[in-house]
């Protein structure tokens, strides 16, 4: 494993792993194959693991904590607080006050049976509670000894800026793949600018771009079955950029997905993507993504992919959208 510098501060695996799969969203759980992930991340040098309170409902960080806290020392934790879900595990509503706050991060301590959190992020920005009390509220924290570090998720350049003022934040983490590049405008280069790690979910377009996913074989209780970009309208389209990545990704002697990480990687020093997984076949091959090396010309032939493709539809739906910062 290689690894990055965190918010010009310690070092990180240089690939994260997203554990939300292993809980929620994406089919149906397999925990004895989770916890064998967790381990088999352990053993290929993958510090930095990410969930959040919301996966499941609590279950995501109770699994988890089979593994982190016995290995304490050798993981860096990433959760998240925010989200409200209905009995079903749908997402209703966002609470980002500092009461809400201080009673999430104790209920994320107990599941994962910790005492202190590496990097806590809010989940979103409540458009309802100034994002200088929500996070005056997160510093608190800090000072208890109860997180180490701050983060945003999905926030906007200005909310970034007006929650660094208040606290250091250190971690931004937003969508950002092949297919997902609005952040490359403004949001990359404020990270830049202030030292924050910028941390990509979904850096394999939830799987399209490992050209395994098959658009029209997915349950019904996958999370991507409500997302434009996995609907019938962009099916061919998506199928067709996915397949020709792989070509390109087997003449450079990759998988698909090691060329899609080794490309966001190749976008920042102060990236860590976090794919998600919960099989250790997807794990292993996810690890090897940190060798991909890219020239001027790969990276030249990818834009020119992504052109021939442009229909890829959007990213989320519009009830998804609402919970994104805009402002």
């Amino acid at each position: 494993m290689k690894y990055r510098t965190f918010a010009n501060k310690e070092q990180l695996s240089a690939i994260g792993l997203g554990c939300m799969s292993m809980s929620h969203a994406y089919g149906v759980p397999d925990d004895p194959e989770s916890i064998e992930t967790l381990h088999l991340a352990l053993d290929l040098g993958i510090t930095f693991w990410d969930t959040a309170d919301v996966y499941g409902n609590g279950k995501n960080e109770e699994l988890l904590s089979n593994v982190l806290r016995a290995n304490r020392d050798k993981i860096f934790i990433a959760t998240k607080f925010g989200f409200r879900a209905n009995a079903d595990g749908r997402l209703s509503t966002f609470d980002g006050s500092p009461a809400y706050v201080k009673q999430a991060v104790e209920a994320s301590l107990k599941r994962l049976k910790i005492n202190t959190i590496d990097l806590y992020y809010a989940h979103r920005i409540d458009p309802n509670v100034p994002v200088e009390d929500m996070v005056g509220a997160m510093a608190e924290l800090v000072k208890e000894g109860k997180v180490r570090y701050l983060g945003l998720s999905e926030a906007s350049a200005n909310s970034i800026r007006r929650a660094n003022a208040v606290h250091p934040i250190s971690a931004l983490q937003s969508e950002y793949s092949l297919l997902t590049r609005d952040v490359e405008k403004e949001i990359l280069p404020l990270c830049k600018e202030l030292g924050i790690t910028f941390v990509p979910f979904s850096p394999l377009a939830r799987g399209l771009m490992t050209n395994t996913l098959k658009l029209n074989e997915l349950a019904d209780n996958d999370f991507r079955k409500a997302l434009p970009r996995y609907q019938q309208e962009h099916q061919d389209n998506n199928q067709n950029l996915a397949a020709d990545f792989a070509e390109i990704a087997e003449q450079k002697g990759c998988s698909p997905a090691q060329l899609a990480l080794g490309w966001v990687l190749a976008q920042g020093d102060n990236i860590i993507p976090i794919p998600g997984t919960k099989k250790r076949r997807n794990l292993r091959d996810n690890a090897g993504s940190v060798d991909v090396t890219l020239s001027p010309d790969d990276l030249q032939q990818i834009e020119a992919l992504l052109l021939k493709y442009p229909d890829t539809g959007d990213r989320y739906s519009e009830a998804n959208w609402k919970f994104v910062d805009k402002n």
